[in-house]
């Protein structure tokens, strides 16, 4: 191969790096021989039979969306129609097999791509994704490509960059599996070049014309050839001592070797550099002989082959372009735009031969941009709406204004926050009317987006509210945002309220924001204290068919979990996940997995909670969102675990951000936390003093139903255990108005378990108030609320402790102990077991064991280790222990070797 003289050491550095599975990154300025060495290796790996994913961006295919990742994924093709359909059409326009029916979501490409490098990665084969001059790379191949490379192990990667191409790693390389290797391509020695000019030139120059070549190209391959080249157009050789007669600067020497050319060959030669992709269609049509490339073919400075010209280094178009004067660009611009087959070539090329605004250019530059938007490559789309209302006459304000509107939120849509406000702000500061609405609503979207304080995103809405015209379609959607935007529930409403009037009769786009603004009604109505309106759920859920509103789709979630109906959750959310995975939606993944371990959480199932808040935690730091709720999801999950002390941590760590940033949503969750915290850990006023806080949080936000804290029967423990019975007294009223205005499996156990524990401590005859906690323990299923009434049994236990009825209290708080157990509510057993303690005497032997000590008895007399066990029931091995322990203790032995002679008396398992 041509160019990789003196390369040997670097070959078998980076061929060992690739065959650890370490990135390979080739770095060294223009010119000097990076792309010999990327090819070389590339030959290598198909030699070895390794699956080869390639492309070799050029400078002016870097505007070409999706060109570089379309020769890439090619080898692929066939593995598109086993994806999920919104990453099937997204991979199908971007390899142009079929045309997109609606505008391609960038997330769902870079999904795509990732989908297909998975597949790829778990074939037999070796697979290598290699990358030439990766600076190159079109925005939307380049974010497809990052994202992929950074989720799918396995694939060896090699690529290519100028040292002073880029301030950053190409791809992120740096943020990969695995140690980049980073080669800097160094300068070649005589010897070296002397082999690389008789290879390409055919030429043998003495020994000190050879140094001083090589001298004044600094090594560089390709700046030593052009020079060599220059030294034999001269009429003769430099002596010894001479200098060289030209510049050694490589676009000058570069530039000169294009002059030495036959006339049409320069002219053929600049019409191609001036093509994005050079075919020979679009140059024969420009009035090129093909022949007139000929001489430059001779010289290798360019190829004919697969129906385009190629030009064997980017140097070279770039040095014939740098060379051309400007009017005779602009001219042969011209020529182009005239007669290339592509739209999106043509308004290129007319865009660059004008040099004053122009209706017809802008307007085919404005079509180019939506070609571009629907294809997934926002960022281009961006480029081309702002070329267009550059040269958008000044008095089509009207359409200079909507572009410059389409490139806003194309930087938007890019993820380019900084970039579409900016563009936003300035819209809105230069228009009125719809103009200016549209603008400031983006704006908000932008604040929103970007996690700026709600308050900005809401009084941004509220001024694009202003401009808008009154009861309007437009008007509507500003309503829509706000009711997302505003934390207080009445104002919340009254904008939902509104956005479901306006938007009740407009154009089916506005259905997706009509059947959120219908639940955000629902929700912020049950919030403000209002009865539950299902006919807006059914009716929301009936309009958004199989696409869930962004505005409002985990609502319908939040409610089933709030009412205890967690399977529903479940389903909707498990639904959504899948729907946003498939979209590659990541930060709507990240979202649904921390609804999701919530909702587990609730529902008592630790260890399915635990996984999905881990997969929600490891989603945010990638997305750096900041880890707020999934932060306090695993304090959370660790105060009722019995990790009380790294609960207390995260509390007040949690505190004291949104303290900082003065977010109220974060404040409230941490309150309760600390709150919930402070009781497990048995300082019941530090627990009442926040709960207390908490309450007032609430009621300041006009919030009457916090759907998703269930504080007030903690709250009312924390106050019978310091005697403030008064406010334990208004606490319980508190409750009793959230249960008949919306009666829920929590609030019917918290108020039992509530009146048992309040009429104890005010010195009443707490008979009554057992059995009726006893009473509802029993009409709540296990599997719907299993902390809640274990709960209620340690309630019980006390109460009878107290009222000196010994054996109601140890079944009860035995019970409580076994129950808290299996869940893994260890702070709970904890308790249940020291009150236990307080009864004193021995326990009956007759004891009898819960289900889930059943199961896990049988189990291990079976044989059955604690691993197999876990497994087998969906619990974790320290609860298998724990359990265990306890059948121990309620059977008399003390070893696994009893336990099926015990189980076997039982008839629990044969012997």
């Amino acid at each position: 191969m041509a160019l990789v003289f003196g390369r040997d050491a670097v070959l078998e550095q980076a061929w060992e790096s690739l065959v650890q599975g370490d990135p390979v990154l080739l770095a060294g300025p223009a010119g000097i021989g990076k792309s010999a060495i990327w090819r070389e290796l590339v030959d290598r790996a198909r030699q070895e039979d390794w699956l080869v994913l390639t492309c070799a961006p050029a400078e002016s295919e870097s505007s070409l969306a999706l060109a570089a990742l379309a020769d890439l994924l090619r080898p692929l093709a066939r593995q598109v129609a086993d994806l999920p359909g919104p990453q099937r059409a997204a991979a199908e326009a971007a390899l142009l097999t079929a045309n997109a029916g609606t505008a391609v979501d960038e997330r769902a490409l870079a999904a795509a791509t990732r989908s297909l490098l998975d597949s790829a990665a778990a074939s037999d084969r070796r697979v290598v994704v290699a990358v030439d001059d990766a600076p190159w790379l079109d925005p939307a191949s380049e974010r497809a490509l990052r994202y992929a490379l950074r989720r799918v192990p396995g694939p060896a990667i090699l690529v290519s960059a100028r040292s002073d191409a880029t301030a950053g790693t190409p791809l992120e390389l740096d943020r990969l599996p695995g140690r980049m290797r980073r080669i800097e391509v160094e300068p070649l020695g005589v010897g070296a070049l002397h082999h690389v000019l008789r290879d390409r030139l055919d030429v043998t120059l003495s020994r000190p014309l050879l140094a001083r070549i090589t001298r004044d190209s600094g090594g560089n391959p390709l700046l030593a050839m052009e020079l060599a080249r220059a030294v034999l157009r001269l009429p003769r050789l430099p002596s010894p001592g001479e200098d060289l007669p030209f510049p050694a600067t490589m676009t000058r020497v570069l530039a000169d070797t294009v002059s030495a050319l036959p006339s049409a060959g320069r002219d053929a030669i600049r019409l191609a550099a001036l093509l994005s992709v050079a075919n020979l269609r679009d140059l024969q049509a420009a009035g090129v002989d093909l022949s007139a490339f000929d001489e430059a073919e001779d010289a290798r400075l360019l190829t004919l082959a697969g129906n385009a010209v190629h030009f064997t280094h980017p140097l070279y178009a770039a040095a014939v372009r740098a060379d051309m004067p400007a009017g005779l660009r602009r001219r042969l611009h011209r020529r182009l735009a005239d007669v290339v087959a592509d739209p999106d070539e043509r308004a290129r090329q007319l865009a660059l031969c004008v040099v004053a605004p122009d209706a017809t250019v802008a307007a085919e530059l404005a079509a180019s941009a939506e070609r571009q938007r629907h294809r997934g490559a926002p960022q281009i789309a961006a480029a081309l709406y702002e070329q267009s209302a550059r040269l958008t006459p000044s008095q089509s304000t009207g359409d200079q204004c909507r572009r410059r509107l389409a490139a806003a939120r194309c930087h938007y849509d890019s993820g380019d926050y900084r970039a579409a406000a900016k563009a936003a702000t300035l819209v809105a500061e230069a228009r009125g009317g719809d103009r200016k609405a549209e603008a400031l609503l983006l704006r908000a979207e932008v604040a929103w987006s970007a996690d700026e304080p709600l308050s900005v995103a809401a009084r941004t809405a509220e001024r694009a509210l202003a401009a808008a015209p009154d009861a309007s379609p437009l008007a509507g959607r500003i309503h829509a945002y706000l009711s997302l935007f505003h934390d207080s529930p009445e104002l919340a409403r009254r904008h939902a309220d509104d956005a479901c009037k306006l938007l009740a009769d407009t154009s089916p786009e506005d259905a997706e924001l009509l059947s959120g603004s219908l639940l955000q009604l629902f929700f912020n109505e049950i919030r403000g204290g209002h009865a539950p309106r299902l006919e807006l759920l059914n009716r929301a859920l009936a309009l958004e068919g199989e696409r869930p509103s962004w505005l409002g789709g985990t609502i319908p979630a939040i409610w089933w979990r709030s009412v205890d109906e967690h399977d529903k959750a479940r389903s909707r959310l498990n639904d959504m996940l899948d729907r946003a995975t498939a979209f590659g939606d990541e930060p709507g993944q990240h979202e649904l997995l921390t609804h999701l371990g919530e909702t587990e959480l609730v529902a008592g199932q630790y260890e399915a909670a635990a996984r999905t808040i881990a997969a929600a935690r490891d989603l945010g730091e990638q997305l750096g969102t900041g880890l707020v709720g999934e932060t306090w999801l695993v304090g959370l999950l660790d105060a009722h675990r019995g990790d009380v002390e790294r609960a207390r941590k995260v509390a007040e760590a949690g505190l004291r951000r949104a303290e900082a940033v003065d977010d109220p949503w974060a404040r409230r969750i941490h309150l309760a936390l600390t709150a919930f915290t402070a009781l497990s850990d048995g300082r019941a006023g530090d627990s009442a003093e926040a709960y207390r806080a908490l309450a007032a949080e609430a009621d300041a936000t006009g919030l009457v139903e916090p759907l998703s804290q269930r504080f007030e029967p903690d709250w009312i423990e924390a106050c019978a255990a310091v005697g403030d019975l008064e406010t334990a007294r208004r606490v319980l009223d508190r409750l009793a108005e959230r249960h008949e205005r919306l009666p829920r499996p929590w609030t019917t156990l918290g108020l039992a378990r509530s009146r048992a524990l309040l009429a104890a401590a005010q010195g009443e005859d707490a008979s009554e108030a057992v059995a009726r906690l006893e009473e509802m323990r029993a009409s709540v299923s296990p599997h719907v609320l299993p902390l809640d009434r274990a709960r209620c049994l340690l309630v019980a236990g006390v109460v009878h402790r107290r009222a000196k009825r010994r054996r109601a209290a140890r079944v009860a708080l035995d019970g409580a102990a076994a129950e808290f157990g299996a869940i893994g509510a260890m702070a709970f057993e904890r308790r249940a077991r020291a009150e236990l303690a307080r009864i004193g005497g021995r326990a009956p032997a007759s004891a009898e064991l819960s289900p889930t000590e059943e199961r896990v008895a049988a189990l291990a007399a079976q044989g059955q280790t604690n691993r197999a066990i876990a497994d087998a029931l969906f619990i974790s091995p320290k609860t298998v222990e724990a359990n265990l322990a306890r059948v121990y203790q309620k059977l008399g032995i003390s070893s696994r070797a009893e336990l099926g002679g015990a189980m076997a008396r039982r008839g629990g398992v044969n012997p």
